[in-house]
């Protein structure tokens, strides 16, 4: 039988990553233009350490000062990644996963306040302060735990993400335009170095994680998929035959493209869909048979707390199904129960969050129609990474693609199309 073509298995996955990528960059654009969250005042960050840029200097001046501030932007973030490559290979795996919730923790509350307070006194609403940080509290308390606790809905977990990416982009664009600029340049540079040579930080991480079969210390969006495991299993969608473990984090929260696919071949296997096995027969409880491997193989995949076995008679092999909750089968929530072998979806980096919002913030400041094409070179960019994931089977940088095509179209379209459409719709020669 012909096989199918990788596209006919992609467009979930696709739409899966797409769809917050967009919202995450229309709020963006939409805080830039009503709360106005560039000013003239610039804060000294780890982005323009070396240079603050001031608008009276010159082009020479703009140019190596912020050339200078990438530098040394991407330098700490190389050495900060490092540092985190170090403590995950000597399994301080609690201390990372401390400074994820204190990183996150400070971000909803300090970052993500100023905005709320930009948007109370920019709509004027009617709030007291105790009922500001009340709401304020139990916002960033609610974040905390949904990106870190267990038994949280994914989806929840999934808008903290998209949260955080916001409030995050939108404090980046209070960078200097050509600081901006560069800074972008610099970290797609970085990413497809540190994924893809050997030796890189995020390489190293990735395959540290992969060897020892643990999670990534980052903070990460996953894209579930939307289909159950059995029949993404018989569909035989490329993106899940992706070697597990493909990821990568850096300091800035830039976490790679990642499929989670097959660990191993008995961990992958759907437990609630194992069938019963006997000498002479096989009573299915439902439609895939599934060979039971060598016994001790298959002890070490099956915990205990998941499944109850007993051994008949005859020497078949019975497996219950673990209590499930109604109300858990019911909202669909059932995904957080399962053993992390399970298959998931792909993985996209906060970190490509913020800085794809960064790149349309900024062309935000400029005028609309220059939004519209960063934005279509941006999620086009992002497709093509999606399909080369699906076609080298590993982890693959999300950001250069996106961010190269996202800045040649910001500057073709400020420069040669807006002149040419303003032009021709000034003579009358185009509505």
């Amino acid at each position: 039988m012909e096989s199918s073509s990788i596209l006919d298995s992609l467009g979930v996955e696709i739409i899966g990553v797409m769809a917050p990528v967009s919202i995450c960059m229309f709020l963006v654009v939409l805080l830039t233009y009503s709360l106005s969250v560039t000013s003239d005042l610039q804060i000294r960050s780890a982005a323009n350490l070396v240079y603050m840029e001031n608008p009276s200097d010159s082009t020479t001046v703009k140019l190596e000062g912020s050339l200078a501030n990438a530098i040394v932007f991407v330098v700490l973030v190389a050495a900060v990644t490092f540092v985190i490559v170090l403590l995950f290979y000597y399994k301080f795996t609690n201390f990372l996963k401390h400074y994820m919730r204190f990183s996150a923790f400070f971000v909803l509350g300090t970052m993500g306040g100023a905005i709320f307070l930009s948007i109370i006194q920019h709509f004027s609403i009617p709030v007291d302060s105790i009922t500001c940080f009340i709401l304020l509290f139990n916002f960033t308390i609610l974040g905390t735990l949904s990106m870190f606790a267990g038994g949280i809905p994914i989806v929840l977990r999934q808008c903290y993400m998209v949260a955080m990416g916001i409030v995050v982009a939108a404090w980046f664009t209070k960078f200097p335009e050509w600081t901006t600029w560069f800074m972008l340049v610099a970290l797609a540079l970085y990413d497809l170095v540190a994924v893809l040579v050997p030796g890189g930080p995020l390489k190293l991480l990735v395959e540290l994680a992969s060897s020892r079969d643990e999670e990534l210390p980052a903070m990460v969006y996953e894209a579930r998929p939307t289909v159950s495991s059995h029949q993404g299993r018989n569909r035989g969608s490329s993106l899940r035959a992706l070697v597990g473990g493909g990821g990568a984090v850096s300091d800035s929260g830039s976490v790679e493209l990642q499929a989670v696919g097959n660990h191993d071949a008995t961990r992958n296997v759907d437990y609630n869909a194992i069938a019963v096995r006997d000498v002479d027969n096989v009573v299915e409880r439902s439609p895939p048979v599934v060979e039971i491997p060598r016994e001790g193989h298959f002890a070490s995949a099956v915990s205990s707390s998941e499944l109850s076995t007993a051994v008949g008679s005859r020497g078949e092999i019975v497996v219950a199904d673990e209590e499930m909750s109604p109300l858990v089968e019911l909202m669909g929530w059932e995904d957080n129960r399962e053993d992390e072998s399970f298959e998931k979806g792909i993985k996209l980096g906060l970190g490509d969050f913020i800085f794809y919002s960064v790149l349309v913030g900024r062309a935000a400041m400029y005028d609309l129609m220059t939004v519209y094409a960063c934005y279509l070179a941006i999620i086009s960019g992002l497709g093509c990474t999606l399909i080369l994931l699906s076609v080298y089977n590993r982890a693959l940088p999300a950001l250069p693609i996106s961010i190269m095509l996202g800045i040649v179209f910001y500057f073709l379209t400020r420069l040669l199309m807006e002149p040419f459409v303003v032009g021709m719709a000034t003579n009358l020669m185009m509505f």
